[in-house]
């Protein structure tokens, strides 16, 4: 009788840990689906890449899967547990550096576009036909992002709203200036043509600043990444000539919470010396 009685103990409180797991696991998936799904198609969308939510939520747990078997072969468990949660993270962050590239060459595309679209303008030429003669000369992203803007005009949208919407869809903080410029010189008046060519030499101004910036910063940057990848570079060539040196380290609890740590500060060293050499122009 009392070990019927434990026995429905027990199974009672696993299924209240159960159940409790559950809902953790669930709203934790419900925030992540609101976080980094919602996001991320919101990016893909703004890059017109159009796909399902189920499509990259099954993406996600594929390259989780794949990292964690790769890691698990390489090193064991605890190396599975560390690519699986960067696998589970990796589609997401590559949406955002494909984003952060495609802005990069928008903005370099966007300083021929305003010197054409000014010649246009002195050549006679309205404004929606400047635009429209940039955006068939262009190649994406900016040639996209101009024929959507002429078609939603197209469609009735005022064009000051269209304008305003494509420089939010972009992000790119040359054109919100474009965007807000030609607005107000399009509503009190204004020399359209002398404007763009203003912001083209300002943007090529800055892209050359930049250009020197990063020239300049290189050593400091190598040097984060050489000063992260030492440690690894060193345990992994003892793992090879002396392996019995690091063995005890996956062998005790210590060593593992030894790992984490180093591991933490590497990468706390590597954030700090990005951030000491990111200068914003």
């Amino acid at each position: 009788m009392l070990a019927s009685l434990s026995f429905l103990l027990v199974a009672g409180a696993v299924f209240l840990l159960a159940l409790l797991a559950f809902a953790v696991l669930r709203r934790a998936f419900e925030q992540y689906e609101a976080r980094y799904v919602a996001r991320s198609l919101r990016d893909l969308s703004a890059m017109f890449l159009f796909i399902e939510p189920r499509q990259l939520v099954l993406l996600n747990v594929a390259a989780m899967v794949l990292l964690a078997a790769i890691g698990l072969w390489a090193g064991g468990p605890f190396l599975s547990a560390l690519a699986a949660a960067l696998g589970f993270f990796a589609p997401a962050l590559s949406v955002r550096v494909h984003r952060r590239r495609r802005l990069r060459r928008f903005d370099a595309q966007l300083t021929e576009a305003l010197q054409h679209m000014a010649n246009a303008l002195r050549a006679g030429l309205a404004f929606h036909q400047a635009v429209e003669q940039a955006a068939r000369d262009a190649p994406a992203p900016l040639g996209q992002e101009f024929g959507l803007y002429l078609k939603e005009v197209k469609m009735g949208v005022p064009a000051d709203e269209a304008l305003s919407a494509m420089a939010r869809r972009v992000g790119s903080e040359d054109l919100d200036l474009v965007a807000v410029s030609a607005n107000l010189a399009r509503q009190m008046g204004g020399n359209l043509a002398e404007m763009f060519e203003t912001i083209a030499a300002t943007v090529r101004e800055r892209f050359r600043l930049e250009g020197r910036i990063r020239a300049l910063t290189s050593q400091g940057k190598l040097q984060g990444i050489i000063v992260a990848a030492l440690p690894l570079g060193v345990a992994v060539f003892l793992d090879w000539y002396r392996p019995d040196l690091l063995q005890p380290m996956f062998e005790h609890a210590y060593g593992y919470v030894l790992v984490s740590a180093i591991a933490v500060l590497q990468v706390t060293g590597f954030v700090l010396i990005r951030r000491i050499v990111a200068i914003d122009v």
